[in-house]
């Protein structure tokens, strides 16, 4: 049976959804190749097809989390009033929305500890996506100079990623959204 040509590409691109968000819901250790490619209808055999490394398919599952996280802050940026976009995104960042589904969530507040440990060789693209994320958000951040910006960047978002991981182990909604309610006053009276 003859594909359409662009019929890998779609197939791939859906094993790395599919990883991104299994990464980010279970850890990298959650996203064995046995489970991303039967969770795209595929056999374990099929992954090399598309894939030259499991490392290969973490990365590109970090970039696509990367992209969906800082695409939906971006837009909450940019319908906001000028001069509030830093608020707009440090309000939809702690929401509890993102805090109940870390599948679709930033992947620092999923697993930073996991990307901590990585080995040397995956270091260097895992700081390479991080800094692209942080391209992003810079121009929506508080400040007039690009230091002042870059520093509003990491002080925001450090205060955003514990405060979204607190959360997540609290076993109530009342507990976790106090956690999130806590953070989003403290940063929005901050800057």
């Amino acid at each position: 049976m003859r594909y359409r040509p662009e019929h890998k590409g779609e197939i791939h691109q859906k094993i790395v959804r599919d990883a991104s968000r299994r990464v980010r819901a279970e850890g990298i250790t959650g996203a064995a190749v046995s489970a991303v490619m039967r969770d795209a209808g595929l056999t374990h055999g099929g992954f090399y097809k598309h894939f030259g490394s499991k490392d290969e398919l973490l990365m590109e599952s970090l970039s696509e989390a990367f992209r969906e996280i800082a695409d939906r802050l971006a837009q909450a940026a940019e319908k906001s009033q000028p001069g509030t976009a830093w608020k707009a995104i440090v309000k939809t960042y702690l929401s509890p929305e993102h805090c109940d589904h870390a599948e679709c969530g930033c992947p620092l507040a999923a697993i930073a500890p996991e990307l901590a440990r990585a080995d040397k060789a995956m270091k260097a693209p895992i700081f390479g996506e991080l800094t692209k994320y942080k391209s992003r958000m810079l121009p929506f951040m508080p400040g007039r100079r690009t230091a002042d910006k870059e520093s509003a960047f990491f002080s925001i978002f450090s205060t955003m990623i514990g405060a979204i991981e607190i959360a997540r182990m609290l076993p109530e909604p009342a507990m976790r959204e106090k956690v999130l309610a806590s953070a989003r006053e403290f940063l929005l009276h901050s800057f």
